[in-house]
């Protein structure tokens, strides 16, 4: 069997670090933010290049307290992804707002950026691109466009830990960059986590006081805040994690490379990368118009695969009330019923993964 992504040969492989760093957390006694979180907190800054980075409960919760850091509310329109997870649409309308979905670039799956503008309202408040499966999404088009038009950008980084656009780290090219640390993710926790990151200080200080119940001062609330605190236990498991996540990712672009050898000449439509992006290989996602045979033949020869995402957020009922009909969004459509994640993880190796693509070739 060739599992999907093997989350245990991940912990096995840093058990001593990581067991020592959770018995560190509950020997401190401090179990609630503090020093671990901080420190954390720190250290992803650095890795990624910016000033600021605020941990939160997971990244829904990131993404919905980067919008209230910008006071988006009713009212407001987000530039969203079509093809997306639907958190990046829930977070949008957790505040209040209207996500208004953008078609993706037919190569890279990433939102357009030369469909965005078409889409701009006196209503538009923020551009909130999505780096999918680890590919950088098209930042430049898309900043020039909110300097024009006077509008924030919030990244949703939830698959591009380390990954590059032009050369830089993805983690501060927008306003704020919203991140998940769910387990399955290229930096992952022992369960839900989550962050942002940014250049700007305010925005920062308004993120950490909204994940606390909007107090700064024990007691005193300036605000209506929740309670979405990083916890230290998943801060320590995450700080013994970065210190091998470029290790990890060179692993990943590695089997990338060699699907991308192998699977060359095939029917499949394979990854396009950018001659300006480094992704992070999170997913490694191919199209094929018989998917559903192609799944079913992986599975029999024991390969686990999955689709990333088989409904679009359009035709979810979550979203039956927007009104938008089932072809409205007829890439996203497309994509939802052709894409396959072939397995991808750091403990995955050229040489097991033979089997794959003698089914596949």
């Amino acid at each position: 069997m060739i599992p999907f992504l093997n989350l245990q040969a991940a912990y096995l492989e840093l058990k001593q670090p990581i067991d020592e760093a959770i018995s560190r957390v509950l020997s401190s006694g401090w179990y609630v933010l503090g020093p671990e979180v901080e420190a954390f907190e720190a250290e992803f800054a650095d890795y990624c290049g910016v000033r600021h980075c605020v941990g939160v409960a997971n990244g829904l919760d990131a993404l919905t307290l980067a919008l209230r850091a910008l006071e988006v509310g009713p009212g407001d329109e987000v530039i969203v992804p079509s093809n997306t997870y639907i958190a990046t649409w829930l977070a949008v309308s957790a505040v209040g707002a209207s996500p208004v979905p953008v078609e993706p670039d037919p190569a890279t799956h990433n939102i357009d950026p030369t469909r965005i503008e078409a889409a701009i309202t006196s209503r538009t408040k923020v551009l909130l691109p999505v780096h999918l499966y680890g590919q950088p999404a098209d930042l430049d088009p898309i900043l020039g466009l909110a300097t024009r038009h006077g509008l924030r950008v919030v990244e949703d980084a939830a698959q591009a830990h380390g990954a590059r656009y032009k050369g830089r780290k993805i983690g501060g090219h927008g306003d704020i960059v919203c991140w998940s640390f769910y387990p399955g993710k290229n930096l992952g926790a022992m369960g839900d986590a989550g962050a942002i990151t940014t250049q700007n200080f305010e925005l920062a200080e308004r993120v950490a006081m909204l994940r606390n119940y909007g107090s700064r001062e024990k007691y005193v609330n300036e605000v209506q805040g929740v309670n979405s605190r990083l916890d230290p236990l998943q801060a320590a498991v995450l700080r013994v994690k970065l210190q091998v996540l470029d290790e990890w990712t060179e692993r990943r672009r590695a089997i990338a490379g060699v699907y991308s050898e192998a699977l060359v000449g095939t029917k499949l439509i394979l990854p396009h990368v950018p001659e300006w992006a480094d992704p992070a290989w999170h997913l490694y996602v191919v199209r094929s118009q018989r998917r559903d045979a192609l799944q079913a033949a992986l599975k029999e020869a024991g390969v686990g695969t999955l689709i990333h995402y088989p409904i679009p957020p359009h035709r979810q009922g979550a979203y039956a009330a927007a009104g938008f009909t089932a072809d409205a969004f007829p890439l996203a459509s497309r994509f939802a019923d052709e894409v396959l994640s072939l397995p991808i993880g750091p403990h995955l190796s050229a040489t097991s993964i033979e089997p794959i693509l003698r089914d596949l070739i």
